[in-house]
């Protein structure tokens, strides 16, 4: 047996194990990929994919309690949290069943010589998708179905932790009417991603994952001249600037960094207060991050024995290097992380500039505007970013100035189907979701006509 195999974070149970694809398997999967790109997404129109596509986003909701129950063992999710994610899965699917005609109808271009002139929105062929575990149904819905829509096919190689979810997906593409070929499940290793990648039936490659993984693949992809799309790590703000409800402010950045029990790119990592709020924010969000339980569903275990002994090696550091715990203990009983808060990092901690994928929050004060810029922008990553600030025109002006993909004002958690997501820096590159995420793997085809 491989590596792919389901192991409950929860109590440490292996559930089930899958076999890695042999060589001969990651062939196949190449052939009937390509085999489907060139007689049938050729052959069919962006409206007949979209109604195979819109199935597969109700099979979603038929399933909803399978799907729900897989991805609670495999990776902890909360079971609220995880409803909510089939469901938005559905929700992302169905944006693009039923907008993708709109996105890739052909564009007429004026040109200065009076000679007609289209652009048609075509697909590339067959694409990789390389996949993560906190979202297993999420990330691959804003993936695999505006690039189905749009003509391509998928090959998708999901966390070696997600077996499970992986083949329901697949299942579901099945079952909704899509040809063989057109989404293709693979328990890849880590030299057949090379190969694959390396093929030249494939055109492209879409990786969410680590800095490190996301490094991996470009360099990979580069060499063999393929695009990319890189979704990667974040140490996003949540950056309090002006308010009159101190316990709105708090209650966003506790949801913010709890999500996915802090186990979400784009969370509110760093928690960044102007002094007039300071004491009084620090205190109540203190407090509300020790009392969130596990046993009222805010948080779950850590995704594996993995991600607990990374973050907790994190934190060991931390402390070492003189961080203060305003609450939390770094003593994680077996994968269940208690949330924890730290206050008192400076630029020279390793800590300053690293991602903690789990529920603890840092927390800083600064005295203007231009101090919180700076602080925000001195992370490597640049992801997302969450301003509580009531002057909504100060909160453009500061938005703008951040070295971040998105800027959500007076909320966390303000993402949606139709609202683009991606980062800059070593958060990645490319788009996805919204009208942008069907544009990232397309052939823009030029039609031009004599006199």
């Amino acid at each position: 047996m491989g590596k792919y195999a389901v192991i409950n974070p929860a109590t440490g149970e292996k559930v089930v194990e899958f076999p890695d694809a042999t060589d001969a398997e990651i062939q196949d999967a190449l052939a009937s990929a390509h085999k489907t790109y060139q007689e049938w997404s050729r052959n069919t129109t962006v409206e007949e994919r979209a109604a195979l596509v819109q199935r597969v986003a109700d099979l979603h909701l038929e399933r909803k309690d399978e799907l729900v129950d897989i991805i609670v063992r495999e990776m902890g999710k909360p079971v609220d949290q995880a409803v909510g994610e089939v469901e938005f899965s559905a929700e992302i699917i169905s944006y693009y069943a039923k907008n993708g005609a709109e996105f890739l109808k052909d564009q007429e271009l004026h040109t200065e010589d009076g000679q007609r002139t289209f652009v048609r929105r075509q697909g590339l062929g067959v694409l990789l998708g390389i996949m993560p575990w906190n979202f297993p149904y999420y990330q691959i819905a804003r993936f695999a179905a505006p690039n189905i829509i749009a003509g391509n096919t998928i090959i998708l190689k999901h966390a070696e932790q997600c077996p499970e979810s992986a083949a329901a997906l697949q299942q579901m593409y099945i079952d909704a009417g899509l040809p063989e070929g057109a989404y293709v499940n693979v328990y890849a290793t880590h030299d057949q991603i090379s190969t694959i990648i390396a093929d030249d039936r494939v055109q492209g490659v879409s990786l969410t994952g680590s800095e490190r993984a996301g490094a991996i693949v470009a360099e990979q992809a580069g060499r063999a001249l393929k695009k990319c799309v890189l979704e990667l790590g974040g140490s996003d703000v949540l950056l309090v600037l002006d308010t009159n409800d101190i316990d709105f402010a708090v209650e966003n950045a506790v949801g913010g960094r709890m999500e996915n029990s802090g186990q979400a790119c784009n969370g509110s990592k760093r928690i960044v207060v102007m002094d007039k709020y300071y004491d009084e924010f620090k205190e109540k969000f203190v407090a509300a991050m020790s009392a969130q339980s596990y046993e009222n569903g805010d948080f779950g275990p850590l995704s594996s024995d993995k991600a607990t002994e990374t973050l907790t090696a994190q934190l060991d550091n931390a402390i070492a290097q003189g961080v203060t715990i305003l609450t939390g203990d770094n003593e994680p009983k077996g994968n269940f992380y208690t949330p924890t808060v730290l206050e008192g990092i400076t630029p020279d901690m390793d800590l300053y500039k690293q991602e903690l994928f789990g529920p603890v929050a840092q927390l800083y004060k600064v005295s203007s505007d231009e101090e919180a810029i700076e602080l925000a922008n001195s992370s490597p990553y640049g992801l997302g970013s969450v301003l509580i600030c009531d002057d909504a025109d100060r909160a453009i002006e500061v938005g703008s100035k951040l070295d971040v993909g998105m800027v959500f004002i007076g909320g966390a958690g303000l993402d949606a189907a139709d609202v683009p997501f991606g980062g800059i820096k070593r958060s990645g590159y490319g788009r996805e979701l919204g009208p942008f995420g069907i544009e990232e793997f397309i052939n823009k085809k030029v039609f031009r006509f004599s006199a």
